[in-house]
């Protein structure tokens, strides 16, 4: 499986965005989301998104996200894999103020979100992610060099077995708009390596 923005399509096109081989650029617009129920109680379910679809079992996409621009509480682009309103999953570093924003991810099975994160540093302006799949398996990872990635999350989709849409996303939840940037994409094999066993 090789890379081609050509087989990329939307879910949700937003109003103002440039796109080519090597870049995709995103406006994003206020009041944009994807979460549901848990929590907040609400079901948000209107960022674009920009996906490929496959049926290949094992594979990793890389993406390099610059959000240099992001500025307001929830700001937010990076990796998604969204397969419909009730199942997705997506990683990605939100803005919360001046000092600290949020890596994370959200996986959401049957209608129900998570939310798993750690702080980091406001000075933070661009993030690495790689996505990979084991068959009904992901992980997400993610580098500040695009060399070296540390996992994020490992998690098991319900619906995820068969053939599955993933991609880029990017959204302003409250009273925003900024533009997220994302390069350097590729497919590869899958640098997720089977789990050999545990020594007892």
């Amino acid at each position: 499986m090789e890379f081609n923005i050509n087989e990329f399509q939307w879910i949700r096109e937003p109003q103002e965005y440039k796109l080519d081989k090597n870049k995709v650029e995103i406006n994003t617009m206020p009041g944009t989301d994807l979460w549901q129920r848990t929590y907040y109680h609400f079901r948000n379910d209107n960022a674009p998104v920009l996906q490929m679809e496959t049926d290949e079992k094992f594979f990793s996409f890389i993406v390099k996200t610059d959000f240099s621009e992001s500025h307001h509480r929830f700001d937010q682009c990076g990796i998604v894999m969204y397969l419909d309103s009730e199942n997705w999953l997506k990683g990605s570093v939100e803005y919360e103020n001046e000092e600290l924003q949020y890596l994370g991810s959200v996986v959401t099975n049957h209608g129900y979100s998570d939310w798993a994160t750690t702080a980091i540093s406001a000075d933070v302006k661009t993030m690495w992610y790689r996505f990979s799949r084991r068959e009904d398996d992901y992980c997400i990872e993610c580098s500040e060099d695009g060399r070296h990635f540390t996992q994020m999350r490992i998690c098991h989709m319900w619906e995820g077995a068969g053939k599955i849409r993933f991609g880029i996303y990017a959204c302003s939840p409250e009273v925003s708009t900024f533009k997220a940037i994302f390069t350097d994409m590729k497919i590869t094999e899958c640098m997720w390596k089977e789990h050999v066993g545990q020594e007892i």
